[in-house]
């Protein structure tokens, strides 16, 4: 086995070569020109720029728009997709956020006495990642695994609110193919009063009597990597139910917390100054 190291490290730059894959470097270079490119690139331009005939690079951009990396716009141009994105933040990142989460969300469960979830943006749609029920057996809760709306709840708007310029547009454009429906010609400035004011509460437009508040998990660049929701559900036999600006208190702190223990920053806003 230490022969082999060895040898391997004596191995010339031309030898190296011969054990390269020339079909994978190719896709690979589509794949980091688009990255790069601020529009979409047709098949004779993504050529040239490599120094390839268009026949050469064919293959590779129908095997990248069948695996969903690349998007082919019209006839002949291409684009990115955020699916190089997604897969950057399902393994290990994904893990560690449910590990650092779900101590963190029983505690919050268990403050409030009210559920809480973790979603994450999956192509236009919100997946649930976890879930804590209300300790005391009585309140509002989703399932793991389920899908939820994007542009009409807190969390997907928030999700939304926190990336940068062109995830933004792009997450829009795939949550509105699957519910045109939702358009909103204002979520723009939506999405921009939300980042400035750091999470978003407001009565549930999807279940009456829900009050839903909702923060966002950072990473290092400040962009969310999921979002973390308390659907207020308001007891009526309790006279000592924790109220709204009480729960945004404390879920401020959660989501500040969380985003610490995954490596990324916080939106800025103290727990103090949190009120509604």
């Amino acid at each position: 086995m230490k022969e082999d190291v060895i040898e391997t490290a004596r191995m010339s730059e031309t030898e190296r070569r011969s054990y390269s894959a020339p079909a994978l470097e190719k896709g690979l270079d589509i794949l980091e020109m688009l990255c790069r490119s601020d529009r979409p690139l047709s098949q004779k331009e993504i050529a040239q720029s490599l120094g390839r005939s268009v026949g050469e690079i064919y293959r590779m951009l129908t095997c990248l728009v069948d695996r969903n990396y690349v998007f082919q716009v019209d006839d002949s141009s291409y684009t990115i997709t955020t699916k190089l994105f997604k897969l950057s933040h399902v393994n290990p990142p994904t893990h560690r956020l449910l590990f650092e989460a779900l101590p963190v969300m029983q505690r919050l469960a268990k403050d409030l006495d009210q559920s809480c979830h973790l979603t994450v943006y999956s192509q236009g749609k919100q997946v649930v990642l976890a879930k804590v029920d209300t300790p005391s057996g009585m309140g509002f809760s989703v399932r793991t695994g389920s899908e939820l709306d994007v542009i009409i709840s807190s969390s997907g708007r928030v999700l939304l609110a926190f990336q940068d310029d062109e995830t933004r547009k792009w997450w829009i454009e795939e949550s509105m193919q699957r519910r045109p429906d939702q358009a909103d010609p204002q979520i723009g400035a939506i999405l921009d009063t939300i980042r400035k004011t750091g999470y978003e509460s407001i009565p549930s437009v999807q279940v009456r009597g829900l009050y839903a508040v909702s923060f966002p998990i950072l990473d290092r660049q400040g962009r969310a990597l999921a979002a973390l929701t308390v659907p207020y559900a308001e007891r009526i036999d309790q006279n000592r139910r924790k109220s709204i600006p009480e729960v945004t208190e404390a879920l401020a702190a959660a989501a500040r917390l969380l985003s610490q223990r995954v490596g990324g920053v916080t939106t800025g806003r103290s727990a103090e100054k949190v009120s509604l």
